[in-house]
């Protein structure tokens, strides 16, 4: 198995690091303590807690990630560094063995935290969206660019059959889409081919551009696996998938805006990504089968290009997005990416965006609002651009995912019951 695509949300990992760290906290525990030594331990672990939770406290007061992070994010913070100062100051008249246990465990009680924090948060599930690192992908040989497949004369579903040695599951991995009109410092995107494209003759698919979140990186795991479920239902049918960074490698929230403070990201997307898979995915060159999608930053991105570009693509997906972009540091955002101008600023939000826009402009075209249920400065976001979108003609979906907040179940639940709204729309199946 690739290292990177090892999970760490679930299964054997998680459960093996928590046990450890269970282990060897006992270890440390069960001892015949003197008072000084116990002072130490009990000290240290009540100096980590406070750590933990100050660094929790801090983040939030100076927005260091836009949203407040969530308070499951202290338990674990507190916990872990509670642990880590507890074994610090059981060294103190320890016998050697013990001392080593305690080095030990301080690194594995580190590692629990980042684990509980990242299985709660549900955005990285493997090790290699976790650390931003993912194998590259190899593009089928035969894939000779979707500027020569124009929209199918019937729907996919109807004259596909999937071949017998066609694989269960899809591919991910990574490319550099270079920044040839932009210049923009983009990591390298995420890629996701479905298992119709990776059989001979394989068919020219529909494509999504896809952006995560801020901070965050383009990492194709948890679309790729709701794509690969849907996949396994419509005989192996599902969108290409380019997930794009819109941030840059400095993870700075460029506002899905081009400006000299942050580079080109709209450009990036809208004209080196676009050119980009035009000339290297097998794919169908006709905006009726293109989406733009995007969760929290990247959604609000998504309203934003697809308000701007009905040309590209006629199907916009946003997941738990953001209003409009640079909702988050509104002050900052005016200042360093539209030089003061609140007018400039005010102008690219999307609603205002499709209200400027000429009557028609939006026909036909679909688009998808979700959040969490739980999440309610998302649900207004959603209502709020949902509303402009079905003012100006689009045909409009609004879904609050069941029990979700902003993490990973709103991610998957959005991108579940968005693609389940597209299918039919893309020609991946029946009505």
């Amino acid at each position: 198995m690739d290292l990177w695509q090892v999970p760490i949300a679930e299964g054997p990992v998680p459960v093996t690091v928590f046990a450890l760290a269970v282990s060897l906290l006992v270890v440390l525990v069960v001892r015949r303590w003197r008072r000084r030594p116990l002072a130490w331990a009990l000290g240290g672990a009540a100096i980590g807690a406070v750590i933990g939770y100050g660094a929790y406290k801090i983040v939030n007061v100076t927005n260091v990630f836009g949203d407040a992070v969530p308070t499951f994010v202290w338990h674990w913070t507190a916990a872990a560094f509670a642990a880590v100062g507890f074994a610090l100051g059981s060294m103190v008249a320890a016998r050697a063995w013990r001392r080593v246990v305690a080095g030990v465990g301080v690194i594995v009680f580190v590692l629990a935290g980042v684990v509980g924090v990242n299985m709660r948060f549900g955005l990285n599930p493997t090790l290699g969206s976790l650390l931003g690192v993912a194998g590259s992908i190899d593009l089928p040989s035969d894939a000779d660019g979707a500027g020569h497949t124009g929209a199918p004369a019937q729907p996919l579903y109807t004259s596909w059959t999937p071949p017998a040695d066609m694989p269960a599951v899809g591919s991910r991995g990574s490319q550099e889409i270079p920044a040839t009109a932009s210049g923009f410092d983009a990591r390298p995107a995420g890629i996701y081919l479905p298992p119709a494209a990776l059989v001979k003759d394989a068919p020219a698919l529909p494509l999504v551009i896809m952006m995560m979140g801020h901070p965050g990186g383009p990492d194709p795991t948890v679309i790729s696996t709701v794509l690969d479920g849907l996949a396994a239902q419509h005989g192996g049918l599902a969108p290409i998938v380019i997930v794009a960074d819109q941030l840059g490698a400095a993870v700075a929230d460029a506002a899905c805006a081009d400006s000299d403070a942050y580079g080109k990201a709209r450009t990036y997307i809208t004209v080196d990504v676009v050119d980009w898979a035009k000339k290297n995915l097998h794919i169908i060159d006709d905006p009726a089968y293109w989406t733009i999608a995007g969760y929290s930053n990247g959604g609000g991105c998504a309203a934003t290009f697809g308000a701007l570009h009905p040309e590209l693509w006629k199907n916009i997906l946003s997941v738990s997005g953001e209003p409009f972009g640079g909702s988050e540091q509104v002050a900052n955002i005016t200042k360093t990416v539209y030089g003061g101008s609140t007018a400039a600023f005010e102008a690219s939000k999307p609603v205002n965006i499709m209200a400027a826009a000429a009557p028609g402009t939006y026909a036909g075209m679909t688009a998808i609002f979700t959040a969490g249920a739980q999440d309610p400065a998302y649900i207004a976001a959603a209502d709020s651009v949902a509303a402009q979108a079905r003012a100006v003609g689009m045909t409009v979906v609004r879904y609050d995912v069941p029990g979700a907040g902003h993490v990973g179940d709103a991610l998957t639940g959005g991108l579940a019951e968005g693609f389940t709204v597209l299918y039919p729309v893309l020609g991946l199946s029946a009505g």
